[in-house]
């Protein structure tokens, strides 16, 4: 995924990535970067420092906070400050403009190789959520979630401790091309709940009454 407010810097790295057997998808929406992102899962960030609404840096403290997706900093801005400070946030590589595209390339495959790919992986409280692999894992238990409920729990995770409506999770289902009704919806939500019990949180998916859902 290409963080990056330059349009012609996008298509640059898109063309270059595309050329080298990568797929790329350039993110739109600055307002809602992170849910964007999570909700993306892609397998590698190249994020800018300077965007529109938030902070590249700042994007970056919000996702380790969430995700362990690997991250390399490119960016025009040559300092050792933003360098260090990029780093002791979580970034894994830090790159700057105007970069050689070979450096590039061999900077990105590296970080992958090291990272064996493990940027589908979420935490939630000490569970760890393989969205590849559609697991949830509590120290050497693992529970495998089906496609539905691994796309309502990643929702509800990427806006947790806000209540969520059960449109917006239908409208999430529908976006993930899984078509289910309203009944099929609690049903979904049921069997989540019972497999988040099996691993000690019985309590994490709270109704609101009238409202919708809320994980804590």
């Amino acid at each position: 995924m290409i963080v990056e407010d330059d349009l012609s810097i996008c298509n640059e790295l898109s063309k270059l990535l595309e050329n080298n057997n990568y797929e790329t998808i350039v993110l739109k929406n600055f307002k809602n970067a992170l849910n964007e992102i999570l909700e993306t899962s892609p397998n590698l960030i190249l994020l800018d420092i300077n965007m529109p609404y938030i902070n590249g840096e700042a994007l970056l403290q919000e996702l380790r906070k969430k995700a362990n997706i690997p991250v390399i900093m490119v960016t025009s801005i040559n300092s050792e400050t933003d360098e260090a400070l990029s780093i002791s946030y979580g970034a894994d590589d830090y790159i700057t403009k105007p970069y050689n595209p070979n450096i590039l390339l061999l900077r990105i495959g590296a970080v992958l190789k090291r990272t064996n790919f493990e940027s589908n992986v979420l935490s939630y409280k000490d569970l760890k959520i393989n969205i590849q692999k559609g697991i949830i894992k509590k120290d050497d238990v693992e529970i495998i979630l089906t496609k539905n409920e691994m796309i309502i729990f990643c929702y509800l995770l990427n806006h947790q401790n806000k209540i969520v409506t059960r449109d917006e999770l239908m409208t999430d289902l529908w976006n993930n091309e899984e078509f289910i009704n309203d009944n099929a919806l609690t049903v979904n939500i049921s069997r989540l709940r019972a497999k988040l019990k099996s691993v000690g949180y019985e309590d994490a998916i709270d109704t609101r009454k009238g409202m919708g859902y809320i994980l804590s």
